[in-house]
């Protein structure tokens, strides 16, 4: 009897862990693994070629040394800031455009 509920108290415990485990939000380095397995799968790369990419993406090559790599989010927002610069945004119009922007898909 003390077995059977040890073993069902445990069960329950670690099936709310696992739960709690699948809710948590990736960090940024999980992100671009994710983002870098997508794109290295979207160009059907295998073996050698593939290991180079992720190992080349995931270094984040394209950005220059000593250079904070961005998120594809931070991304996002400085092509939309950049982009109502050039139109010359300003105040709440500004503010509506970087909305509309940002929450377009990329």
């Amino acid at each position: 009897m003390k077995l059977t509920l040890s073993v069902t108290l445990l069960s329950a415990m670690f099936l709310m862990s696992t739960a709690t485990a699948a809710e948590r939000t990736l960090t940024p380095q999980q992100q671009r693994m994710t983002t870098c397995n997508q794109q290295a799968t979207s160009q059907t790369l295998k073996g050698d070629a593939r290991k180079t990419y992720m190992s080349d993406c995931l270094k984040n090559k394209d950005t220059k040394p000593g250079e904070k790599s961005l998120t594809p989010q931070q991304q996002k927002m400085r092509e939309c800031n950049s982009q109502a610069t050039q139109q010359m945004l300003k105040g709440e119009d500004r503010s509506k455009f970087m909305s509309a922007c940002l929450k377009k898909s990329v």
